[in-house]
């Protein structure tokens, strides 16, 4: 089915369609390859209504470039091989910017597609390294921030502000998100004097049951502070639930991947278990201006955003625009120079510095989400006392 999606008028109509678009030829097209359908949709879907909430505003205030910006959208599934078909699909419909999924490993076939073919490309909200030159190629950036910044973050947040000494590492295999979260563990807390690692171990995310690695974590001579879990949905909250049944008390970090509070009630009363957000979806949020966008979100989509991903989003299509408008074209190449020039760039959520070697952001100034007695609020802020240096993350 062919439908015309024209800039807003309501994303959750645009987004549940997923159709094709139907593009003028003055017209600036933006293609989503993301997920309508499959686990990932949790994560596309709200951030792509975030962008969707910027296009409006853009094509409100006059356009890009005296242009209106439309959209073509193709579903991916949550599948490797229907991603690269959905990257095609946006770019025979024109497509200068092609969006992809929210996590490097399900969005970069996508991606790839954009790359052979010379277009912008940008993660929705993926926060591997590889989410960008080092995965794909020049052309193509993530508009959220890197998962090992939410990792170091986590081990430096919780050993200055919660006073832990002592850690355990219990990495999620599934994915190089995952793994990213551990990496800025590992970098930060050689860092941090007298903070001692206990032992590490790992489990993948469809496992049922982590029982050997709780008797693990449960025989140790002292148990540890803080669990530092790099894991995401859904087999997080398995492991969250078995770690507590098991009477682990430790507090327990984890990456923004459980950011939100829509899994809660699969963990009555959970407490003492801590997030990083670059913006609160509870309304509690320190800058008045994201407790206005939250707002707007539910006023265009019927609901409240769901969760920090959300955020990326609006940010994407923020700072691709500003880029377009600088470079007074959508050539690529013109559009990456303009967006590598970018230091500090202010955004709704966060400054955003793109370079040369780096299309992602490697410092960020964090909220820090606590959930007690099953309810999430922001309790904190951290920003990481120094950039993790990209050589480091390149040989990870």
């Amino acid at each position: 089915m062919k439908k015309l999606l024209t800039g807003f008028a309501g994303a959750t109509v645009i987004m549940a369609a997923l159709g094709v678009g139907i593009a003028k030829a003055d017209d600036i097209v933006v293609g989503f390859a993301t997920a309508s359908s499959g686990f990932m949709q949790a994560y596309d879907k709200p951030a792509q209504d975030a962008a969707m909430i910027r296009i409006d505003e853009i094509n409100k205030a006059g356009g890009l470039l005296g242009k209106q910006i439309k959209t073509v959208a193709a579903d991916t599934k949550t599948d490797r091989a229907e991603g690269a078909k959905a990257g095609l699909e946006v770019i025979d419909k024109g497509a200068s910017l092609v969006v992809v999924s929210c996590d490097y490993d399900f969005g970069a076939p996508a991606a790839l597609a954009a790359e052979a073919a010379g277009k912008v490309s940008f993660f929705l909200c993926a926060e591997s390294i590889k989410a960008g030159i080092q995965g794909v190629g020049p052309h193509s950036f993530s508009a959220s921030v890197l998962a090992a910044v939410q990792g170091a973050t986590m081990a430096e947040w919780s050993y200055n502000k919660k006073k832990a000494r002592t850690f355990y590492r219990l990495l999620d295999t599934w994915t190089e998100y995952n793994k990213g979260i551990c990496d800025g563990f590992d970098w930060m807390l050689p860092k941090l004097k007298d903070a001692k690692l206990l032992g590490q171990d790992t489990f993948k995310n469809e496992d049922t049951s982590i029982a050997a690695q709780i008797t693990r974590i449960k025989s140790l001579p002292q148990q540890p502070d803080a669990i530092m879990l790099c894991s995401m949905m859904p087999g997080v909250v398995s492991a969250v639930k078995q770690i507590r049944a098991a009477g682990i008390k430790s507090m327990i970090l984890n990456g923004s991947g459980v950011s939100g509070g829509y899994w809660l009630n699969a963990t009555p009363d959970l407490s003492d278990f801590y997030v990083p957000d670059q913006g609160s979806v509870y309304g509690d949020d320190p800058n008045s201006a994201v407790n206005d966008f939250n707002k707007k979100y539910k006023a265009a989509t019927g609901g409240e955003p769901s969760s920090q991903y959300v955020y990326p989003g609006y940010v994407m299509i923020d700072v691709w625009a500003k880029a377009v408008e600088r470079a007074k074209s959508t050539d690529a190449d013109a559009v990456v120079k303009e967006l590598e020039k970018m230091k500090d760039e202010k955004t709704l959520f966060g400054p955003r510095t793109f370079t040369s070697t780096l299309h992602h952001q490697n410092r960020g100034r964090y909220l820090i989400t606590e959930v007690k007695n099953g309810k999430p609020g922001v309790v904190d802020e951290w920003t990481i006392s120094e950039a993790i240096p990209v050589e480091y993350l390149m040989k990870k």
